[in-house]
């Protein structure tokens, strides 16, 4: 018998994990506190958790959390993946875009890996150093000046890199001389001055 089948369930470590994650764990999480597949399936079955996607589950009594989709992409990348783009200028409150999609940098060797990527993420690879991210509850954004660079290499839309980068300055996210890369940019579109 392994130790995980022979653990008893502790639904404090259960609940501690799922605390820090907006009500939310793994699978594995669920193992390291004693839960077998047939008894989450027996807490599934009770309603006591719910199935928000493979791997990933909610316990229902659980406050509902600002953050709560964006955790449970994070807790699909295994802690590894950092939101960036469209989706860090939202939650640092950049400009009014709008994303369609959850963006989601996993570091590079990720690349080469075969996964199954949920509905509406968006992958980008690359390594974020601790400098580079901002925590927003559970989940860690790029930096301001980070996705700003991050944006501008991927060609978003002059008009949204435009004004993400002169929010980002009018609120001290960033010093002028940071934005070489956003600025070469937007020069064939006349600058970051509108």
């Amino acid at each position: 018998m392994s130790e995980v089948a022979s653990k008893s369930p502790d639904w404090d470590r259960l609940f501690e994990s799922a605390a820090a994650q907006d009500g939310l764990f793994t699978t594995q999480q669920a193992a390291s506190a004693g839960y077998s597949p047939q008894l989450l399936a027996h807490h599934l079955a009770a309603g006591r958790m719910v199935r928000v996607q493979r791997g990933i589950y909610r316990i229902v009594h659980f406050p509902a959390a600002e953050h709560e989709d964006l955790a449970a992409v994070w807790l699909w990348s295994r802690h590894v993946g950092v939101f960036s783009h469209q989706t860090a200028l939202a939650l640092h409150d950049l400009s009014g875009v709008l994303p369609s999609q959850v963006h989601l940098t996993l570091p590079a060797p990720w690349k080469k890996r075969r996964v199954r990527v949920p509905d509406g993420v968006a992958l980008h690879y690359g390594d974020v150093i601790e400098r580079e991210r901002r925590w927003f509850g559970p989940v860690p954004a790029t930096a301001p000046l980070r996705t700003l660079e991050d944006c501008a290499a991927e060609h978003l839309p002059p008009d949204l890199l435009r004004g993400a980068a002169l929010d980002a300055l009018d609120r001290g996210l960033v010093a002028r001389d940071e934005l070489a890369a956003v600025e070469s940019a937007l020069e064939p579109f006349g600058g970051l001055e509108p």
